[in-house]
């Protein structure tokens, strides 16, 4: 392992490892805050798009460890294929932003879509975002079908897993 990827933090978790807190609402979309530091800012004086990328990823990473049921964090991992980012407004060093987060529609085969908005304190919407993931299994690194039992903790009434699709 180099050096780099040894001192890099875990996506979805703090520096020492431990994942992001946040709450689960009835819809069963977990909601985070994100505190803007001045590392975190661009020569337009506020927060760079690549770190609300950075932020889609850690709030949907920390829902993944929320709400997971145990073991399956040990058994699976997820990977991105795309994001789709709309960006409608901003926040600066020292405001903070929160996210919410929650898996859009059911699985199909490995794949599923998981829905991020930001908001200011005001409530205003400042980023969306689109994002495929994959699932894989960790022990051999290939693509699986989503479990039904897996996505069940974050399918909402209406999309409740019955076996993931492929289509």
């Amino acid at each position: 392992m180099t050096e780099a990827r040894a001192t890099r933090k875990r996506i979805g978790c703090d520096a020492s490892g431990v994942p992001l807190a946040g709450s689960i609402d009835g819809q069963r979309h977990f909601h985070l805050r994100f505190d803007a530091s001045e590392e975190d800012i661009d020569e337009l004086g506020h927060v760079n798009n690549t770190t609300w990328v950075a932020w889609i990823q850690d709030a949907s990473v920390a829902h993944w460890f929320a709400a997971a049921r145990p073991g399956d964090a040990d058994t699976f991992v997820a990977v991105v294929l795309r994001h789709e980012v709309d960006y409608r407004g901003n926040i600066k060093a020292g405001e903070s932003a929160t996210a919410a987060t929650w898996v859009e529609g059911r699985p199909r085969g490995a794949r599923y879509a998981r829905r991020v908005e930001f908001t200011d304190v005001k409530g205003r919407l400042l980023v969306e975002s689109l994002s495929q993931w994959a699932l894989l299994e960790k022990a051999t690194g290939r693509l699986v079908r989503v479990p039904a039992e897996v996505a069940a903790p974050f399918l909402t009434d209406g999309h409740e897993a019955q076996g993931s699709r492929d289509d």
